[in-house]
């Protein structure tokens, strides 16, 4: 194996891992990344999806106990019950409209342009969202309606389009739906357990004529620092979130849109698609 690749892989797993869960997208950096890197092709867009698998390996460690009660509780415990039955409704739309779209939606949409624009428009968002004063209703998933779980489901769907971010997507609509900081913030690292894992094992079926026994320590080292920068970026997160808002994600996402755009229209970097 090319160590070259091998180095590649580490730090595309290093940027899944960091980004996955903050509200920046991980696709966009990804894509970004990658074209930089010159690691973009078809293998390499099931290499982005196949490693999200490392980063939920350390939101499953993180959050173990709960996820432990929940498996044990689930056939005679309420709270288990509709706590595993609100993620599978907030799972339910991604998996429809992803169906339905997602290739088309690969396609066409990811570009450096469109994550670009998209990181912009997400970062006005983010910042609108956090200049509502507004009490939230909802202090813990626990608290959460079969209503809300779908309505954080549907806002998960506008992550589909690259450089959006789910994370941002679920946490940041998950606020202006009445949950607290915190509250989103669980129940976006809850759903995206099934949406990740799910998303890695249908991109690895079907993709699977591209890939060998070869490419096992490429996905590998993926994988390894996926997990590695993961795990310390929720853990992180989980601190940060006590006493900050997520106001500086949104001038990071807006500076870096810019700055895409702006390389890209004057031709200093050839962003590839």
């Amino acid at each position: 194996m090319d160590i070259a690749l091998l180095v590649k892989a580490a730090i595309m797993g290093i940027v899944e891992g960091l980004t996955e869960f903050l509200p920046i997208s991980s696709t966009g950096h990804l894509i970004l990344a990658g074209s930089l890197l010159g690691f973009h092709d078809e293998k390499s867009k099931v290499f982005d999806i196949a490693i999200q698998t490392g980063a939920i390996v350390a939101v499953m460690i993180v959050y173990w106990e709960r996820l432990r009660e929940t498996m044990l509780g689930i056939g005679n415990d309420a709270k288990a019950q509709r706590f595993a039955t609100n993620v599978g409704i907030a799972f339910f739309p991604a998996v429809i409209l992803g169906l339905l779209f997602g290739k088309a939606i690969q396609a066409n949409l990811f570009t450096p342009q469109v994550v670009a624009t998209t990181f912009i428009v997400g970062g006005f968002i983010i910042l609108w969202a956090e200049r509502r004063t507004s009490t939230a209703r909802i202090q813990s998933v626990d608290e959460m309606t079969r209503l809300d779980a779908l309505k954080v489901g549907l806002v998960q769907c506008f992550a589909m389009i690259p450089g959006t971010s789910r994370s941002g997507a679920t946490i940041i609509g998950g606020m202006l739906l009445g949950m607290s900081r915190k509250a989103a913030t669980d129940f976006s690292f809850f759903l995206a357990i099934p949406t990740l894992i799910g998303a890695g094992a249908y991109s690895l079926f079907k993709q699977r004529a591209l890939l060998s026994a070869a490419d096992i320590p490429l996905f590998g080292v993926g994988l390894l620092f996926s997990f590695l920068s993961a795990w310390l970026c929720v853990r992180w997160l989980l601190r940060y979130i006590t006493t900050h808002n997520f106001v500086p994600f949104a001038w990071y996402r807006i500076a870096f849109g810019i700055v895409v755009l702006v390389t890209w229209h004057f031709g200093w970097v050839t962003w590839a698609g």
